[in-house]
């Protein structure tokens, strides 16, 4: 059986969220501050250590995405449509400022290379 989706009470639930995300609260009710924890095990090592920590935590925020999606799509009754927006959101924003930095570190390669020694 379908329920019907109320659009207000819909829009409401994702007011609520935004201000979560705008104030650094987590949906868990937890604030969570950038640090080295959240860096992974790179955070000690060398520079190619934390890029490739990225890069699969990215990935694993794709992923999860695409889960957490398909199991709406299947019908889950734990999954809310909610939740699937901001997980695609959160995937989404980290995919693009990964290529941002991407394209800054390209940039920097670029100018390296223009250099004369």
């Amino acid at each position: 059986m379908i329920s019907k989706i109320d659009n207000s009470q819909l829009l409401a639930q994702l007011r609520q969220m935004a201000q979560q995300v705008d104030q650094g609260i987590r949906p868990n009710g937890t604030i969570e501050a950038i640090g080295k924890s959240q860096l992974g095990e790179g955070a000690n090592g060398d520079f190619s250590s934390l890029l490739a920590n990225s890069i699969n935590r990215v990935n694993q925020m794709q992923k999860s995405s695409s889960d957490i999606t398909k199991r709406f799509e299947m019908g889950d009754p734990e999954v809310t449509l909610p939740e699937v927006m901001m997980t695609k959101a959160k995937a989404g924003i980290a995919f693009d400022g990964m290529m941002q930095i991407r394209n800054k570190m390209v940039e920097a390669y670029q100018e390296m290379m223009r250099m004369q020694v």
